[in-house]
């Protein structure tokens, strides 16, 4: 297992960066009230959530024969949004992602969310000067993050192999191995450890793991 460059880390948002599982699941518990339906334990979410996101609403006994999905989509979005402000980031990413920067490792954000919300939390935690890029989702244009990524890496000229991608989901590791890149999953997101570690690929509890990895396994352009 040789050792292999780290020029570029690119980081999924919500639940990787963002501590915001609590938030979805009080979002979607508003929305679930709403219907009468069984609310979300947080083991629950984390046994559910899945990637495409409808398939996760399926699971959660909605039924679009009765209500299309952009209803409840819609609702869910809202009131997630009317809070968007209060999840702080994880303890230690934003130190994590500084050093490495200091290291000319250089950084971007990919994410599922609107454009145009992830510019107002990235600007109002103050962090947008750490980042490359910041890409979400135009919804005019719903490429996914597959295609975001693909679009990113062929444009930041940055060889796949020489990036990490970091998330939090088993869709990651997909947008992952679609663009080439290393994977490190983090198990403080919106899956648990157990269903990450069926993925076979490298999941981590703590940022201090993680840190531990990235410089064991990885040589850094400055040393």
């Amino acid at each position: 297992n040789l050792m292999i460059a780290l020029k570029h880390i690119i980081w999924d948002w919500n639940g990787t960066i963002l501590d915001d599982r609590w938030l979805t699941i009080a979002a979607m518990n508003n929305v679930l009230t709403r219907r009468n339906m069984d609310l979300l334990t947080e083991d629950r979410y984390l046994q559910l959530f899945t990637f495409p996101v409808i398939e996760y609403y399926r699971r959660l006994g909605f039924n679009f024969d009765k209500e299309p999905f952009s209803v409840s989509g819609t609702e869910f979005i809202n009131e997630y949004n009317t809070r968007a402000f209060e999840p702080q980031l994880h303890d230690g990413i934003i130190d994590l992602i500084a050093e490495l920067k200091e290291n000319d490792v250089s950084h971007s954000i990919l994410s599922a969310s609107s454009q145009e919300i992830l510019d107002k939390l990235v600007e109002y935690h103050n962090i947008g000067h750490y980042f490359n890029a910041v890409l979400g989702q135009d919804n005019h244009y719903a490429y996914g993050k597959i295609e975001t990524g693909k679009i990113w890496i062929n444009k930041s000229g940055i060889a796949a192999k020489h990036t990490l991608f970091i998330g939090d989901t088993g869709h990651d590791l997909e947008v992952a191995n679609a663009i080439g890149s290393q994977c490190a999953l983090l198990s403080w997101g919106h899956s648990s450890s157990e269903r990450l570690e069926n993925k076979g690929v490298n999941v981590f509890n703590t940022i201090l793991d993680l840190k531990f990895w990235i410089n064991t396994r990885f040589i850094l352009p400055a040393n």
